[in-house]
């Protein structure tokens, strides 16, 4: 493992598995949608919500509940503009164990700003994976633990759209650059943490990362 490199943009994405479009199917045939996403849906996770393994997560004021969507972070080790799937994972220098939080919340219709970018609402791993070193154990499964239970197990390969994929459907729009973090998603309606709960995201071969909620005083 090597220590986290200084940070650029972290960017999160939405409905990249199918469970999650289904559950919002509903939705995405109302106006002003009409018709399921072509495209990444994507979101930034502000450097205010940026926090390191270990750390106390105080929730807004009048919150006692966070979703807690562990995901994995692809660390951008050289731009990526317009990369093709058979050259995406070139770009990528290492990985990460990411805790993408956000307040609970039902629709997608406004951008989710309060619920996704309140102080310490991305907590991450202190050490990279190299990416050599993690590839031949793809595809990865994302455990959730709430106070040592295991709460929520999703893998890699549920993902609708693989990391290859993900990386060249996003670069043809946005470039990524060198210490960009992408995380590759969560699921909606992710298990939720309580305050004074104990959270941690264990993902084979990453450095775990664990975390305590707490109510604001």
């Amino acid at each position: 493992m090597m220590a986290r490199p200084p940070l650029g943009s972290v960017y999160g994405v939405i409905l990249n598995d199918q469970h999650s479009l289904a559950l919002l199917a509903s939705q995405f045939a109302q106006a002003p949608y009409q018709t399921p996403p072509k495209a990444p849906v994507l979101y930034i996770k502000p450097r205010n919500t940026f926090v390191d393994s270990g750390s106390s997560i105080t929730l807004p004021k009048g919150e006692h509940s966070v979703e807690v969507g562990a995901s994995l972070g692809l660390v951008i080790g050289k731009p990526a503009s317009r990369v093709n799937a058979a050259q995406a994972l070139e770009h990528i220098s290492g990985v990460m164990s990411v805790a993408d939080l956000s307040l609970p919340h039902d629709s997608y219709y406004r951008p989710a700003i309060r619920e996704k970018c309140f102080d310490g609402a991305c907590p991450m791993a202190t050490h990279l994976s190299p990416w050599s070193e993690v590839q031949h154990l793809m595809p990865l499964s994302l455990h959730t633990l709430i106070n040592d239970q295991i709460v929520s197990t999703r893998s890699i390969s549920d993902a609708l759209r693989s990391i290859p994929q993900l990386l060249q459907d996003i670069s043809e729009f946005i470039t990524l650059n060198r210490g960009d973090v992408l995380l590759i998603g969560v699921p909606y309606r992710a298990p939720q943490a309580q305050s004074g709960d104990n959270v941690q995201i264990s993902i084979e071969g990453l450095e775990s990362l664990h975390f305590k909620v707490e109510a604001a005083a």
